[in-house]
């Protein structure tokens, strides 16, 4: 007689692989505004503030602007993208 019901241990599972990193978007890079495009910003938002822009308006269209510009946009420019 063979002792056929010998029990195999069941095997580890494999550990998971570390989730994937997440690439760098390649686009335009970003940089600091120079002093020419900060001067030309608080002239914008100086005028939009003389217009009648509420604090919490005045704050969100100051960062939108920041940061189009930073990608090189004018602040004409900007300001056409933002409020279309």
């Amino acid at each position: 007689m063979s002792d056929n019901n010998e029990s195999v241990p069941a095997p580890e599972p494999a550990p998971e692989p570390a989730p994937a990193k997440k690439e760098k978007k390649t686009g335009v890079p970003r940089t600091k505004m120079t002093d020419s495009q900060k001067k030309a910003l608080t002239k914008h938002m100086e005028k939009l503030k003389n217009d009648g822009m509420s604090a919490s308006e005045l704050k969100s269209h100051r960062m939108k602007m920041m940061g189009r510009m930073r990608k090189g946009m004018s602040v004409n420019k900007a300001h056409k993208d933002i409020t279309q």
